[in-house]
């Protein structure tokens, strides 16, 4: 269940295509080989209304989040985290050379005594349909 929540400035709209910026980090998170292709989520939200440091409006930001269930070791998680933030920082290349932008990346692990879920698509993906 790892799910990936990016929130971003809207100012970063006419520089970034978040679409694309999502399909990157799915692309990420499976080439670990850590998940199922049926469990990635990414979305991104936009956030309109923010203030950032000295609130120059040329400020950005993008912070991605990502929730996935228990039970891997922390070099895992570590493996994990540092191949998504580098295809993060790949991407957001013309945001990092400014110095008006910030990014930042958060694991949290699931609890699993309070998780609960219902997933359609695992069992398609799996029988290869």
């Amino acid at each position: 269940m790892p799910h990936f929540t990016i929130e971003y400035s809207a100012n970063l709209d006419a520089a970034v295509d978040m679409s694309e910026f999502c399909a990157t980090i799915l692309k990420a998170a499976l080439g670990t080989g850590m998940f199922e292709t049926g469990a990635v989520r990414v979305r991104a939200i936009r956030c309109d209304a923010y203030a950032i440091a000295d609130q120059l409006p040329e400020n950005g930001f993008l912070d991605m989040s990502l929730r996935m269930g228990a039970g891997r070791s922390i070099e895992a998680k570590a493996a994990i985290g540092d191949a998504v933030f580098a295809a993060a920082e790949a991407f957001l290349k013309p945001q990092l050379a400014t110095p008006h932008f910030a990014l930042s990346f958060e694991i949290r692990e699931i609890n699993p005594d309070l998780s609960w879920k219902r997933n359609a698509i695992h069992p398609r993906l799996r029988s290869g349909s």
